[in-house]
Order: structure tokens, then sequence, then C-alpha cells
């Protein structure tokens, strides 16, 4: 199953952003016995966390899992981060605008791109640039009434719903248009991590993999 494939079968991208890199394979492997089968580990805007050191993140996490857990980057916003994470053997590429620059080279290295775009101007230009998915961000402003006018006339678009989803109202998304959603801190409990209560990340997991429709 390829990358593509995988992500519409589970339909659930997890954000991981911000997590100790000796934290990071317990959480996967705890939300991976939860049903969880792609993620995402953001590159830092900031700065604050070295692009080369999330790149190692995601090296680790993809020797780790090998085909058993899509890994990808998320927050990219430049070519360098599309290259470091082709490099340390990611899958796919998020980010939260459109950036047709971003989308070439993510194609051109054969990863799966997915830019964010929030009016149906931008999804349209990113799928015309040759984007996999489109990523609706900040969706939460929105609704899934906002993401169903959209993803109609656009059908053709693969739509991921992301931000402000909860294990509550994600099925409303995808009943709405989205193929999927992406998941942050309704997983990512930063402080069930820093206790090492991965058994408790595991049952919040499936919390949002039990609901799917």
């Amino acid at each position: 199953m390829n990358t593509i494939e995988l992500i519409e079968k589970s339909k659930i991208v997890v954000i991981v952003r911000g997590v100790a890199k000796d934290k990071l394979i317990p959480l996967a492997e705890a939300m991976y016995e939860g049903g969880i089968r792609v993620m995402e580990c953001t590159y830092d805007a900031t700065g604050k966390l070295p692009d080369e050191e999330n790149a190692e993140n995601i090296a680790m996490l993809t020797k780790h899992f090998g085909d058993r857990m899509a890994i990808g980057a998320g927050t990219v916003l430049t070519r360098k981060q599309v290259q470091l994470t082709k490099e340390a053997g990611g899958k796919f590429i998020i980010s939260p605008d459109t950036c047709e620059e971003i989308i070439k080279e993510t194609k051109a290295l054969g990863l799966v791109s997915i830019p964010g775009a929030i009016t149906p101007s931008e999804a349209a230009a990113a799928s015309r640039a040759g984007a996999d998915f489109v990523k609706m961000f900040p969706i939460d402003f929105y609704g899934p009434r906002y993401l169903k006018t959209v993803a109609t006339p656009l059908s053709h678009v693969r739509f991921l719903a992301v931000n402000g989803i909860n294990e509550n109202n994600m099925a409303e998304y995808l009943e709405a248009g989205a193929c999927g959603v992406g998941v942050g801190s309704g997983i990512v409990n930063k402080k069930l991590i820093e206790e090492g209560n991965f058994e408790a990340i595991t049952l919040l997991a499936r919390k949002y993999t039990e609901r799917l429709p």
C-alpha cells in the first residue's frame, strides 16, 4: 500500500510537535497500538529545534517502523526541509500554506504533497501545482459546512481537515467531504508523555480510530 492509499484508508494523521527525542518511539508505538498509521514530525519555524534535528527524528522513526507506519514532516516552509525529509526517509510533506515551489520540490523528490489552504482559490491552485491532498487549515474557524461548500465543486481534490479536530467532531468533517483529518493534542497529550503514561496515549488513539465511519 502506498502512502496516499494509507492516508485514505487510515484517515487520521497525527501531528507531533515539541516532543523530546527519547519519547518519540514510545509515543509512536503507543499510537500504533491504538490504530494510528500516519504521523508527522513538525519542523520548528522559530529555529529553536534545528531542521537537522527534526530530520534526525524522522530518520529514527522511519528506521524503527519500516513499513508499519508512514512518517512525514509538518510545517514545511523551505526546499531544504523537503530535501532533509527525503534524505531521512520521510514519506510526505505537510505545509501550513500553498507554496508552488514546495509542492514542485516535494513531487520532484517522489514524496506525497499536502499543502495548506483555506479558500477555494488556494485549494484549486494547490491541486493544479500537483498536490496529492489539500490540508484545509485552520478549519475550526469555518466548520464542516464550509468544508462541504468548498469540497462540492472541487470534488477532484482530496481534503484533510486540520485544526480543532477531536473525537466528537471528526465524523462531521469526514461526512462533509474530508478524506481524512489531522489530530494533535487530542492524542499527543504532553502531560501523559512526560509522565511516561503511554498506555493512556493508546487509549486516546483508540477513541479516534474506533469512531471512524
